[in-house]
């Protein structure tokens, strides 16, 4: 934990295509919250205190949200935030709609929703500071790419351009 920050992050790497997931704990609080379901939940079980309180989902590409059903089986109160017009999360049990600029409050942890389309059309970065969580619209050491139909390199660019840096 960084003595500067109230909060603890536990990053995991796994899932199919080698994606990162991650456990937030509130100092503060005990409070929980998870960035993807990327990861099987077995990876995290260990370090649950308590219920998580919700999942952060950074896009709906299948492997963001590939274990999903699994953490909600674990944990059915948990609540699934994601952007509010995607078509893929708008249908999932306990989903709760984010917009551009959206303050969200877990515990005693301010995060800031932030749109970045451009991977995805339903893209979205959760800043927790000093942190941003980016889901694939930043790599490690590059930004995200544009594969898919719902891609769209102008908005990746105005994403990292324009919002990100």
């Amino acid at each position: 934990m960084n003595p500067d920050t109230n909060f603890s992050i536990r990053t995991f790497i796994g899932g199919y295509d080698k994606n990162f997931s991650y456990l937030i704990t509130c100092s503060a609080t005990g409070f929980q919250v998870l960035v993807d379901a990327s990861i099987e939940l077995e990876k995290f079980s260990k370090f649950i205190i308590n219920s998580p309180l919700a999942i952060l989902i950074t896009h709906s590409h299948n492997d963001h949200i590939y274990f999903l059903d699994n953490y909600l089986k674990a944990y059915p109160k948990m609540k699934i935030l994601g952007y509010s017009n995607s078509s893929i999360l708008s249908k999932i049990k306990n989903f709760i709609p984010l917009k551009n600029n959206q303050t969200l409050n877990i515990g005693k942890l301010n995060f800031k929703v932030i749109y970045t389309p451009g991977h995805y059309y339903d893209s979205i970065c959760y800043e927790l500071k000093p942190v941003l969580f980016t889901g694939d619209t930043m790599f490690v050491g590059r930004t995200g790419r544009v594969k898919s139909n719902k891609s769209n390199i102008k908005h990746l660019y105005d994403s990292i351009y324009n919002k990100i840096l």
